[in-house]
């Protein structure tokens, strides 16, 4: 029998267990574990509360977790306070770190630490219910925000700062969230971006998102848009989100909330004593070779909160290699050492889609393939010993099951669901009879 250990339940994480079961068969034990009593990682906690198409992936995840070769082991933490990659590695044939890339990479310009300054993972994980950011308290008292990124979740902050309660009704936000949100003073929401129109990361329907939104408009200054004939040169994805960006550029400021593009300015210093309250920028210009470089005409926004959506960073974890410039774990195509693979984000950074993780899974799932044999190791029994030992009380895909239907049933009207946001109150309706 082989024995595969998974770190982490995300998308990359049950696509490499999806790969793995049809690579060995019944020949394959595979262990997936987390440190959170609740499945499918980034699905539950990253992706938007309104977006609840994108989280219907989870049901192949649960066809996979309901196969007798594939077991779900949460609320196990990995490291001193659980179990260490060392012990895993004594008693499964290969372990795979699927622990995807949680952490908000830095600004790091002065005041960035200042209270009222956020990582998006921060934001996100607040507004998505993550046991880790219920505390958070983004302050919504001052009338602007800026979100700094050109990418889909500076897209996301952004919206959800602007919709109404209405709006977020049908979602899965967490209760905590949309009632902060619904005595929100922000009515200028500014997404600054170092580069022009032609350079943002935006995908067609997460933009095309922005124009339909109640209360909110979105704008962009039409100075910052070069000559219409040179969309020409764009794929067709990039030429419709241009398109979107030159509507916004005709609109009027004539809803309550304004969402304005703010291109070619990056941020010098966020600014303010105890708490944010405001942040310069500078104007940027394009080189000859695509970057941006700055003019020296700087401004500054007045503002009381700031999420840098700018991307992300794996944990690093003790005793494996990790590459802090690319925020990552050291790897030849996913393979870290004899026995010990990486797979998604943590093998390749944070780039991609959900779905980008399927091939990445399977591509690990022929290294496992090609690597393993069957040396007499102990799997599931020898995790369950050193769950015992050190008093874990591990939630198994059942119990996630329980939890599932607790916040289904205690779900807003209209709501899908309503999230325990405590790990305490899952493992209360985990353990329920």
């Amino acid at each position: 029998m082989i024995h595969i250990a998974i770190i982490g339940s995300g998308p990359a994480g049950y696509y490499t267990a999806e790969a793995a079961q049809k690579a060995f068969g019944e020949t394959a034990r595979i262990d997936i574990i987390d440190r959170l009593p609740t499945p499918f990682g980034l699905i539950r906690s990253g992706v938007a509360p309104d977006h609840q198409s994108l989280k219907a992936v989870a049901r192949r995840y649960e066809k996979t977790a309901l196969t007798e070769e594939v077991r779900f082991v949460g609320n196990v933490p990995i490291g001193d306070d659980g179990v260490t990659i060392a012990e895993l590695q004594d008693i499964y044939d290969a372990v795979v770190l699927a622990t995807g890339a949680p952490h908000d990479r830095k600004l790091g310009i002065p005041g960035d630490d200042l209270p009222g300054a956020f990582g998006s993972a921060a934001f996100v994980g607040w507004y998505n219910g993550h046991p880790d950011f219920v505390a958070a308290q983004p302050p919504l008292d001052h009338s602007t925000a800026v979100v700094i990124g050109n990418g889909n979740v500076a897209i996301d902050c952004a919206r959800i700062l602007a919709k109404t309660s209405d709006e977020l009704a049908s979602s899965d936000i967490a209760a905590h969230a949309a009632e902060a949100l619904g005595t929100s003073r922000i009515t200028h929401i500014h997404i600054v971006g170092r580069r022009g129109p032609h350079q943002v990361s935006f995908t067609p329907k997460e933009l095309g998102e922005m124009g339909r939104l109640e209360r909110a408009a979105a704008v962009a200054d039409p100075a910052a848009f070069p000559p219409e004939t040179e969309d020409e040169a764009l794929d067709p994805g990039q030429r419709k989100v241009v398109g979107f960006l030159r509507e916004f550029a005709g609109n009027a400021a004539d809803k309550p909330v304004t969402v304005s593009f703010d291109f070619f300015t990056r941020p010098v210093a966020i600014e303010g004593d105890l708490a944010v309250e405001g942040i310069e920028v500078e104007r940027t210009r394009l080189t000859d070779d695509g970057r941006a470089e700055g003019t020296g005409e700087m401004r500054t926004i007045p503002c009381g909160l700031v999420i840098s959506a700018i991307g992300y960073r794996t944990s690093p974890i003790a005793g494996v290699p990790y590459d802090e410039g690319r925020g990552r774990f050291v790897n030849e195509e996913g393979r870290i050492a004899p026995g010990l693979y990486c797979v998604g984000w943590a093998r390749r950074g944070p780039t991609g889609t959900i779905g980008t993780n399927k091939p990445d899974g399977y591509a690990i799932a022929e290294l496992l393939q090609s690597d393993l044999s069957d040396t007499g190791k102990p799997g599931r029994a020898g995790l369950d010993a050193l769950i015992e030992e050190r008093g874990l009380q591990a939630v198994r895909f059942t119990d996630w099951q329980k939890i599932d239907a607790a916040e289904v049933a205690r779900a807003r009207v209209g709501a899908p669901r309503e999230k325990f946001v405590h790990v305490e109150e899952m493992i209360a309706a985990a353990t329920t009879p």
